[in-house]
């Protein structure tokens, strides 16, 4: 990402990076299987044969105190009987008209699908059984003012089990922490166009990750669910709560909207012509060989695809259910995004014994900050392989002098013909899954030949050849040797030299004649 941050840094006026969006999802572990439901019952003495009646009772129970509690406080209750309407737009619309700065806000209800348990009859054994069954229930929403997320709302479904999810904008948040502590800045909806501080900006993004979430979540089930209490009695049960979906963004922002509508252009052009699988998987963490093609144990489907949004087009690369996404945001704000919907595809470190292990990274609270680093390093890594679009300089200003013999440790090296025959020598180097891990000798001839040789005497022609090649490259400052090893990686210079390159072959005349 630095390389990309340098590229602009006349015209880059911050970065930060935090949460965006967070979705919670907490769950009663003992409600929520067969198995566990089933104790449940037997403990509060209720028979299989009466279940629909228990837990219409339940349901009932839950639904009046939550709605009680909003209207103790004199807020409105409104159904909404249609799934078109935005449940946002309306608790904005109340916040709006009765001025409410702090607390609750409204409670809205719905009916909408749910997973919840059925009575079955078993022939087999002539018993009744529970089942898991997709149904229908009403769910509450309580939009709230909250005092440290902002606006924020909790959804609970009424029927059994009881299921709640928390809904947090890490950007609203950091609204509330900057106007705390009297920080000035300009937002446009869930983008910051200007900071005055980005640096203690910075700062407040990341207490984010390591906030105390099971005390705040716990106290948001009191007050959407004050009935979960006496539902449970003496049975030994809570919420579980887990980070059910993620969104880290990195925000570059740029002091001249028309200068990244140039840039954001070539961007797009680039993720979708140049960006393959084999990066993607990298951006998002999964292992990916040196050489060869992808892991042996990646059995799932890599995606890219552009879509036009009222704030822009956005590029999106998915990997599962996990993506990575860039936007021109508000005219002046560059947004990389890092989606987790799935974290066990990623590791995340666990001790034990004295002993540090990687395992799956996990969905509970008590990974968010590992969940906030991989985000942090996919946004990261996208944005290291678009600092190859990051000149503004013409074809003719990075060519200019190598066609020129230059002399490197007493060595001489010839001009490189950049549209002639050393054209698929640097295309070669600038292959995308040597962004990371760099290439050798042995990866270019794969490249440029195809297949290795089968004979020693051919294996080492090709091999001085090749060598001879990259010293021609390092000579022009194109590719630096990794320290310490036989790896070579394409230099800041060289990424501007061949992408202008790749670019000018692929455009037609007439394009070139208008650009000239």
């Amino acid at each position: 990402m630095l390389d990309f941050i340098q590229g602009h840094a006349h015209q880059v006026t911050g970065v930060i990076h935090g949460w965006d969006r967070l979705r919670f999802r907490g769950t009663v572990r003992l409600l929520a299987h067969t198995v566990g439901l089933g104790r449940f019952l037997r403990f509060t003495g209720c028979l299989l044969k009466d279940f629909g009646d228990r837990a219409l009772e339940l349901s009932r129970q839950v639904r009046a105190a939550s709605l009680t509690m909003a209207e103790q406080q004199g807020r409105p209750v409104v159904h909404l009987s249609s799934p078109g309407v935005s449940k946002e737009d309306v608790a904005r619309e109340i916040a709006a008209s009765d001025r409410i700065k702090s607390g609750l806000i409204c409670a809205l209800t719905a009916v909408e699908p749910c997973w919840s348990f059925d009575i079955k009859s078993n022939k087999a054994i002539g018993k009744l059984e529970l089942a898991r069954a997709y149904r229908k229930c009403q769910h509450i929403y309580h939009y709230h003012r909250h005092p440290v997320f902002g606006f924020m709302h909790v959804r609970l479904q009424t029927w059994l089990p009881f299921n709640m999810w928390v809904c947090i904008n890490g950007r609203e948040w950091l609204s509330r922490q900057m106007d705390d502590v009297r920080l000035g800045y300009l937002r446009r909806e869930n983008c910051f166009v200007r900071l005055e501080d980005v640096a203690r900006t910075q700062e407040l993004l990341s207490r984010q990750v390591s906030y105390n979430w099971q005390e705040a979540l716990e106290k948001l089930v009191k007050q959407a669910n004050p009935a979960f209490e006496t539902i449970r009695g003496n049975a030994a049960m809570g919420y579980y709560w887990s980070l059910d979906e993620s969104e880290f963004a990195s925000d570059i922002m740029f002091k001249d909207a028309g200068k990244l509508t140039a840039l954001y252009g070539r961007l797009l052009r680039h993720g979708m012509e140049s960006l393959g699988s084999r990066d993607v998987l990298r951006f998002l963490g999964q292992r990916v060989p040196t050489r060869g093609g992808i892991h042996g144990k990646f059995a799932g489907e890599v995606l890219s695809d552009l879509r036009e949004r009222p704030e822009g087009i956005r590029i999106k690369h998915r990997v599962g259910s996990n993506s990575v996404k860039m936007y021109n945001k508000q005219g002046t704000v560059l947004r990389v995004e890092t989606t987790l919907n799935n974290p066990r595809e990623l590791k995340a470190p666990q001790t034990r014994d004295g002993k540090v292990f990687w395992r799956p990274m996990r969905k509970g609270v008590s990974d968010i900050k590992r969940r906030a680093e991989v985000s942090q390093a996919s946004n990261e890594r996208y944005l290291e392989a678009m600092a190859i679009v990051a000149s503004p300089r013409c074809l003719g200003e990075l060519t200019a002098k190598l066609a020129e013999t230059v002399v490197k440790h007493g060595r001489r090296a010839r001009g490189l013909q950049v549209l002639g025959v050393d054209v698929a020598l640097l295309e070669a180097v600038s292959d995308g899954k040597f962004l990371l891990h760099g290439f050798r000798n042995r990866d270019l001839q794969e490249k440029l030949y195809g297949v290795l040789a089968a004979e020693t005497k051919e294996r080492q022609r090709r091999s001085g050849q090749m060598s001879r090649r990259l010293w021609l490259l390092r000579a022009h400052g194109v590719i630096r040797k990794v320290p310490g090893s036989h790896r070579y990686l394409v230099t800041r210079y060289g990424r501007e030299l061949i992408t202008a390159i790749q670019a000018a072959r692929n455009a037609d005349v007439t394009k070139l004649s208008l650009a000239a």
